[in-house]
This record gives structure tokens, C-alpha cells and sequence, in this order.
């Protein structure tokens, strides 16, 4: 059972269309208690860093987030999900995140292009991932205008450009994974990613 952590906002529908159209069995986990329910988890998120952390918090989700982590859950964050497993982030206020992974979410600056950055863009590995099997030159869909910043470079598994941004576009720790783009909305290539993070051995 794929759990889909709800914290009151983020891309719910999107996420729960994409496990239905691979036949995965999942369900919202908006307690505690739903958790014990499931052998990984996934984490999405739209919208801003401190009212993610705040929503988190008044639903005693990141007691539950952490301990799954703990037990080696398999888990993946996107989007806003993927940023509050960093430090910290300077969104609207400076507002300490899950600190899963090392680094801080700050805003991206370029002149020279739009931001937020909305739309298909390639994606380039820095090494092999089993998040990527199969996958050769993948195209995915991003909408974000702030990016992980001080990583360690050995959690970085794939990146895009955008102008003379160097975008991180997904990280991989242990039994954890994060994407900055949307696989649920990154069509085939997508899917065959969440097919990938549904078919990791679960670690309990």
C-alpha cells in the first residue's frame, strides 16, 4: 500500500491518477495512524515552504514523516515535498525544513529567464539510479521558483538547465528519493519513474 501524505494542500489528485493508471494500491495518509498502513510513502506539495512545515506540524505529521524514515520506509517527496526534506528554506521567512537531506531551498535568480520556472525541460544524471532504469534522455515537467542550494554533490542524481541556472532536479539517500520536477505530470517518463520507486525493495 503506497501511503500519499496529506497535509491539507499539494497535488493530491494528480498523484493518486498516476498510481491508479499503474494499478498501485494507495491511500491518503492524513494521521498518524495511516501510516502503519504502509510500506512507502509519498510525499507532494504546491504552494510555500513554512505553511507546508506549519500544516505538517499542526497535523503531528513530522513526528509520523520521520520515524517512517526511521523504519526505512521507502519514501519520495516532490515539488514542495522534495524542499521540506532540506534544512532550511528563505521562502517569504527563513523556516527550518525535515533536514532529511543536507542543503537550503532558496529562489532562483536569472535575468535572463522567466521565474518561476513552468514547463518541460531535460534531464541530465550525474550517475546511474535505479529511479531512472530504463530511462535514457527523459523530459519532465517542472513549476517551482526556488531550488536546493549547499547539497552534499553525492545525493544529487539528475539536474536540468534553465538559462544559467543549474536546476537539481532529484536526489537519492538511502531508501529516499526526492524530485524537484513532477513525475506524476512528466507523461510516460513519469510513470516509468513511479513504477520504478513502487518496485524498490521495502526495507522493514
Amino acid at each position: 500500500m503506497i501511503g500519499i501524505i496529506d497535509y491539507g494542500a499539494g497535488n493530491l489528485k494528480s498523484v493518486q491518477n498516476a498510481l491508479t493508471r499503474l494499478h498501485a494500491p494507495h491511500m491518503l495518509c492524513g494521521e498518524k495512524a495511516d501510516f502503519a498502513h504502509c510500506d512507502r510513502l509519498i510525499l507532494p506539495g504546491v504552494g510555500a515552504f513554512a505553511d507546508c512545515m506549519k500544516q505538517l506540524e499542526q497535523r503531528d505529521l513530522i513526528n509520523a514523516i520521520k520515524q517512517a524514515i526511521n523504519n526505512k520506509v521507502p519514501f519520495l517527496g516532490i515539488c514542495l515535498g522534495m524542499q521540506v526534506l532540506f534544512e532550511s528554506s528563505d521562502e517569504m521567512e527563513e523556516c527550518e525544513g525535515l533536514g532529511i537531506f543536507k542543503g537550503h531551498i532558496r529562489r532562483m535568480e536569472d535575468p535572463n529567464v522567466k521565474i518561476p520556472h513552468i514547463g518541460w525541460n531535460d534531464l541530465c544524471f550525474t550517475h546511474s539510479d535505479p529511479l531512472f532504469a530504463g530511462l535514457h534522455q527523459p523530459y519532465v515537467y517542472y513549476v517551482h521558483s526556488y531550488r536546493a542550494t549547499a547539497y552534499e554533490e553525492s545525493d544529487l542524481i539528475a539536474y536540468s538547465t534553465y538559462g544559467d541556472l543549474k536546476v537539481p532536479g532529484a536526489f537519492h539517500k538511502d531508501h529516499i528519493w526526492a524530485c524537484q520536477f513532477h513525475p506524476e505530470k512528466s507523461g510516460e517518463d513519469g510513470l516509468a519513474m513511479l513504477k520504478n520507486f513502487l518496485a524498490f525493495e521495502v526495507l522493514l
